[in-house]
């Protein structure tokens, strides 16, 4: 009755349905748990997210911070809402973060407790990425005291499963520090304590302390989407969604609503099931030809639709490699061949090394394709922000690590890598961070060392082991030791050693 009092149009009926979203969502939201996640999620689905997602993320950390041991829960709830509308779960996990920034700063243990359970369910969830948890992990424990090292602790156990997977020398790095710091002896034995049981938890591979319970397993891996968050840079929390604004227009965000709720909740739609090998070529480019298109364009067209249909044809990468051998190539074409790759394998759930033995294949009998796929890797390097940060990015980096752990590139492209605090961002510390640890992995430790303090590279790689100045020197030595390959910046270490104490 009262709706009915106001026009649709009325700054007084936004209102209302403005006051009516905030009430719904903190209803919806409390009353969360693993035996309902689904229903409320499709009631949440039913409102206006687009509108209210100040309100959502609002509601939900208060929620998770009145109740943290449901943390997991809610992080649960965020995951199938990221899946379907990754700006809301990006947003989040901007706002997690900087709250976590702000009790840091405040040295407030209760909310450092909370807060970090919260973003531990998030990357267990593969809301955002985890090397986020070793930032924090390191953060805490750069600068010791008894909070911060308790709080370590908790925020460990909490998604230390994940990480002995997809990141064990950021583990084993922190591990080392806790045992630097109970050899200290100068925490509390209560702290001891905890340390202790951390590496009792850590020996029996976190088996009672798992990533995610069966029952939380909402969403399927191809339909997961992480994001970047990084502690180094500034976030914007975007404080104007969370209010009520007089030229808000409810009616088109229920149009664009109505449509991701439909393609959500639509149990009977046959595009549940969509196979891994989709048609890459078709997101990028418009295959309905006319009249007025350029010939050019079609017979690009018509290439790449050929160079796909080999590629997913074949049964083994020799066959691939012939098939695509084959085809009669303009000049600079063979650049279209390089890119397919790349596309087909960023595009799978999993690095594939067919795609990889393809490239290898195409190198070993034409040598200008090195020449291509070290451009592509050069393109890559500066464009690197632009891959999405769940599988595209790991795949076309153990892509290009596996090339140039065979040698077929030339290690000279790493000198397009520029690793400082100043120019380097989550994306490409990431690039770098796989990169190393597959070619450490191929080679082995010493091989890569060598090959690295080859005199001819030297030039090429001070971009990424910087010589210039005691700012790039300590950040390129922390960054490699965090991530487990340390003992590639002994040089380093020994001139930023010599820059400190020049008497000794």
């Amino acid at each position: 009755m009262e709706q009915g009092q106001y026009h649709d149009y009325s700054q007084d009926y936004k209102e209302f349905k403005w006051d009516a979203l905030r009430k719904s969502m903190f209803r919806l939201i409390n009353k969360v748990s693993i035996s309902n996640i689904d229903h409320v999620v499709r009631r949440i689905l039913s409102e206006n997210l687009i509108v209210g997602r100040g309100l959502f993320c609002n509601a939900i950390m208060k929620s998770q911070k009145a109740s943290p041991q449901f943390s997991n829960v809610f992080a649960a709830l965020v995951a199938i809402i990221n899946s379907n509308l990754p700006d809301i779960g990006l947003l989040l996990a901007k706002r997690v973060v900087l709250q976590f920034k702000k009790a840091y700063e405040n040295n407030e243990k209760l909310e450092l407790l909370a807060i970090l359970k919260f973003l531990a369910h998030l990357i267990n969830q593969s809301v955002v990425y985890e090397v986020i948890a070793i930032d924090v992990l390191s953060l805490l424990l750069g600068n010791p005291n008894e909070i911060s090292v308790e709080v370590a602790v908790g925020f460990c156990i909490e998604c230390g499963s994940l990480l002995q997977y997809l990141s064990p020398h950021g583990l084993n790095s922190v591990v080392e520090e806790f045992h630097a710091i109970l050899l200290d002896g100068v925490i509390d034995r209560r702290i001891q304590l905890m340390i202790e049981g951390l590496f009792e938890i850590r020996r029996v591979k976190f088996i009672y302390h798992p990533a995610i319970i069966d029952e939380l397993d909402l969403v399927e891996v191809e339909n997961q989407v992480t994001h970047v968050v990084s502690l180094l840079h500034e976030i914007d929390p975007e404080t104007s969604v969370d209010v009520f604004w007089p030229d808000m227009i409810f009616d088109e965000s229920d149009d664009l609503e109505e449509d991701v709720r439909s393609s959500v909740l639509d149990e009977d739609s046959e595009g549940d099931k969509i196979s891994s090998h989709v048609p890459i070529v078709m997101e990028n480019n418009d295959f309905d030809t006319n009249d007025s298109q350029d010939k050019a364009e079609t017979d690009i067209v018509i290439l790449r639709r050929t160079i796909y249909h080999h590629i997913m044809s074949s049964r083994n990468y020799e066959e691939a490699g012939q098939k695509l051998l084959g085809i009669k190539l303009q000049t600079r074409q063979e650049m279209e061949i390089c890119n397919m790759l790349l596309e087909c394998c960023g595009q799978e759930r999993t690095y594939i090394r067919y795609y990889a033995n393809i490239a290898h294949a195409l190198c070993m009998i034409v040598p200008t394709y090195c020449r291509n796929f070290e451009e592509c890797f050069v393109y890559e390097c500066f464009m690197v922000h632009q891959l999405e940060a769940n599988y595209k990015l790991r795949n076309i980096t153990k892509f290009f690590a596996q090339l140039l752990g065979t040698n077929l590139l030339s290690w000279h492209v790493l000198g397009y890598i520029h690793l400082s605090e100043d120019d380097a961002n989550p994306s490409l510390h990431i690039f770098i961070k796989i990169l190393f640890q597959e070619l450490s992995e191929m080679l082995g430790n010493r091989l890569l060392k060598e090959r690295l303090n080859d005199p001819s590279l030297q030039r090429s790689l001070v971009s990424v082991f910087p010589m210039d100045n005691p700012r790039n020197l300590r950040f390129s030595v922390n960054f490699f030791t965090s991530i487990g390959l340390g003992f590639l910046t002994d040089n380093q270490r020994k001139l930023l050693e010599y820059i400190e104490n020049p008497r000794s």
